[in-house]
């Protein structure tokens, strides 16, 4: 694991660490009805942020993989991807739907076969 430069790097490790880590959420996480559940997303955190809705995670699997599935699932699910871009060592998948807009970040830094999955979405 590699270590943290900053304060801010600390704050972020540890937040990824635990949405990596973490027990499956228990309740229904805060995103909109129609959301596609991705199969392989355990969600493991969530929080608001002033009209932000947080939900954290990770992926089983590799990046592409990852990327695809979410850019193929919001397609069928009838949202609108807004912006999408796969990087080395992450990627994001801007949408709309529901009256909402947001983002899925997904970023390897869980380890192992794990990726980091960060669903923020507001209203539109």
């Amino acid at each position: 694991m590699r270590q943290p430069a900053t304060p801010n790097a600390t704050a972020a490790s540890t937040q990824t660490s635990a949405a990596c880590d973490g027990s499956p959420l228990s309740g229904t996480p805060n995103l909109p009805a129609g959301f596609p559940m991705v199969e392989e997303t355990t969600l493991t955190k969530q929080s608001t942020q002033g009209p932000t809705e947080v939900v954290e995670g990770y992926w089983t699997g590799d990046l592409k993989e990852a990327h695809d599935e979410y850019v193929k699932e919001f397609n069928a699910a009838g949202y609108k991807v807004l912006f999408e871009e796969l990087e080395d060592h992450d990627s994001e998948v801007s949408w709309q739907g529901e009256g909402r807009t947001g983002q899925v970040a997904l970023r390897d830094d869980c380890g192992g076969d794990k990726i980091y999955v960060h669903i923020t979405n507001r209203p539109a």
